[in-house]
Parts: C-alpha cells; sequence; structure tokens
C-alpha cells in the first residue's frame, strides 16, 4: 500500500505591477520582499510561477529572502480563464455583467484556460506519495488563486468567480488522505504594512 503524506500549498498572488503590467511597481517589489521574510521559517522545498514577468519577478524577489529554494516556471501557474460557466450557473440579476466581463479575454485564453486549470489541480494539488510532508509556494495570479481556492472547498465551479487576492497576499491550503482540503489562510496580508495591503482590489473594497 502507497504511503501518502500531507502537502502544504502555499498561494500567493504576483506583487502590484505597473501601469503596462510588463514588470513590478515599485510597491510590488517591496511586496514580494516582504513576503519572502514571512516564508523564512516555512520549510519550502520550492517556487512555482506562472510565465509572465510580475509572476517571475515576485518568485525571484521572494527567493532571495530564502536558502536556496529554486525557483521553477510553470505554465499551469500563469492567467488564464479557468472556466467559463453557464448562465444557468450564475445570479440572475448579475449573469450578463459576469458574462461580460468574461467575453473581454481572447478567445484563446478562454479555450485553453480549463485544460491549464486542470493541469494545476493535477501538479499542486492533493496529498504526496511518500512520508515527508511537502511545502511549496505557487506565485500566481488571482484567477488561478480563486479557483484552487474553490476546489478546495468543493464549491460550485463558476464560484471561482468572486473570490479576490490582494497582491502579495498568503493562502494556505493543506491536502491530506484523511480529510477534506482544509483553507488554513486565506488572502492573509499581516506581512504587509497599511500601505501595502489591498492593492489589487477596487478602492472601494480597502480596508
Amino acid at each position: 500500500m502507497t504511503r501518502t503524506a500531507a502537502r502544504y500549498l502555499y498561494l500567493a498572488r504576483h506583487g502590484e505591477a505597473t501601469e503596462d503590467e510588463t514588470a513590478l511597481s515599485e510597491r510590488g517589489r517591496r511586496q514580494a520582499v516582504l513576503l519572502g521574510e514571512r516564508l523564512r521559517k516555512a520549510p519550502l522545498t520550492a517556487i512555482h510561477h506562472g510565465p509572465l514577468p510580475r509572476a517571475a519577478q515576485t518568485a525571484r524577489l521572494v527567493a532571495e529572502q530564502l536558502d536556496g529554494v529554486p525557483l521553477r516556471m510553470s505554465a499551469p501557474a500563469g492567467d488564464y480563464v479557468p472556466y467559463v460557466p453557464r448562465r444557468e450557473e450564475l445570479p440572475e440579476r448579475s449573469a450578463d455583467a459576469m458574462l461580460g466581463f468574461l467575453a473581454q479575454f481572447p478567445p484563446e485564453e478562454r479555450e485553453q484556460g480549463p485544460g491549464l486549470a486542470a493541469e494545476a489541480l493535477a501538479r499542486f494539488t492533493g496529498p504526496v506519495e511518500g512520508d515527508q510532508p511537502v511545502h511549496e509556494l505557487v506565485v500566481t495570479h488571482n484567477f488561478l488563486l480563486a479557483w484552487l481556492v474553490r476546489e478546495a472547498l468543493e464549491a460550485p465551479r463558476a464560484r471561482w468567480m468572486g473570490i479576490n487576492h490582494a497582491n502579495a497576499a498568503l493562502t494556505v491550503i493543506r491536502y491530506t488522505e484523511e480529510r477534506a482540503p482544509a483553507v488554513l489562510f486565506l488572502n492573509d496580508t499581516g506581512h504587509l504594512p497599511g500601505e501595502l495591503r489591498w492593492t489589487g482590489f477596487p478602492p472601494e473594497l480597502h480596508v
């Protein structure tokens, strides 16, 4: 019988990006460094990140605060639409607005997203073979973070929409064979000073 151990999946949205999203802003770089400092005591064995610059730069700055944790670029950790819901899956009053929001993304992104989302679930979630727990960080984007949290909570697939994460906030999910996934932290910005929290949210949602 194969033995399994717990997986601790650390998730972080990239730091604040410049307006053209080609790099991190100064605030985004500070956010990434502080995230790395918070994770110094975590027994991380790898940092996975999406291919876009804002995620790659965040991951590199986090890694620079740690001791020899390798960086691994991963397409499934990228920025894409994980699932386009059917109208009947959405609240009647907001269905048009939500579907209109998704329609602005290129067709190829909407078509390729579900396959990448399935790869992300297969690669990053669930218990691991062996006797030792695994701790890994995925630096990614808001959509994939929402999809992974929704999956852990066994919520309907359309519910990934409306789960939001601040830049450089930390979420941790534990997976074991014996019980359902546990969301240990969600959108935790405790490592950031007040002026660096809640970026990535509309101003009216800053608290």
